[in-house]
């Protein structure tokens, strides 16, 4: 009788160390399949956009305001500028509508770059170089002319950005989803003028 009930019981509560193994295996699975849709090159926009979506609505939700990427560039630019002169920043009524602070739309450009190079390096596709090739090969492969392209470029893109109100994300994703129609125009604009740009530096210029 005791042998029996042994035995039923072995049957109904296996050994401990059995569900610590499948609990094991089963989390080892999860985890690969996550490892495994995170490390494609190239991600579906569908995918993406998703994504995007479901971050700009917890945006508004949780903090009644939309994500943007060129007004962090204005708080660090602030932040310099109060280490440097602080009364000639606070006297500035731009920067009273826009503190110059670290808080959760400051930090949005240092994790896009974390982001971005976690993704590449988990992808295998991080490599360190100066020149693209697409660049190299329309106009050669100096270092110091692309920065400086580079950099005459990154200036008028925060101008226009300032100047609209807005980039591509605050107007192109936060103001679209609202369906406003001076963003929807903006967010056209900035299409029309990139593939513009790129025609003629690739197509005409650098032909």
């Amino acid at each position: 009788m005791e042998r029996r009930r042994r035995t039923a019981n072995k049957h109904l509560f296996p050994p401990l160390n059995e569900y610590a193994v499948n609990l094991y295996n089963s989390a080892g699975q999860v985890v690969h399949v996550m490892f495994e849709f995170f490390t494609p090159a190239l991600w579906s926009p569908y995918v993406a956009g998703a994504g995007i979506g479901v971050l700009s609505c917890l945006a508004f939700l949780l903090s009644d305001r939309p994500i943007g990427c060129s007004t962090a560039f204005v708080k660090a630019r602030g932040l310099i500028g109060k280490a440097i002169n602080p009364v000639s920043v606070i006297s500035k009524e731009y920067y009273r509508e826009i503190v110059p602070q670290v808080d959760w739309a400051f930090m949005i450009i240092p994790g896009i770059i974390i982001g971005a190079f976690i993704s590449a390096f988990i992808s295998g596709q991080f490599h360190v170089f100066w020149v693209p090739s697409l660049w190299g090969e329309a106009f050669g492969y100096n270092p110091l002319l692309r920065i400086a392209v580079a950099l005459a470029g990154g200036m008028l893109l925060g101008f226009g950005a300032r100047w609209a109100g807005g980039c591509t994300s605050g107007h192109g994703i936060n103001g679209s989803i609202q369906l406003s129609l001076a963003s929807i125009i903006t967010a056209c604009c900035f299409f029309a003028g990139g593939i513009a740009t790129a025609l003629v530096l690739f197509r005409v210029i650098g032909a």
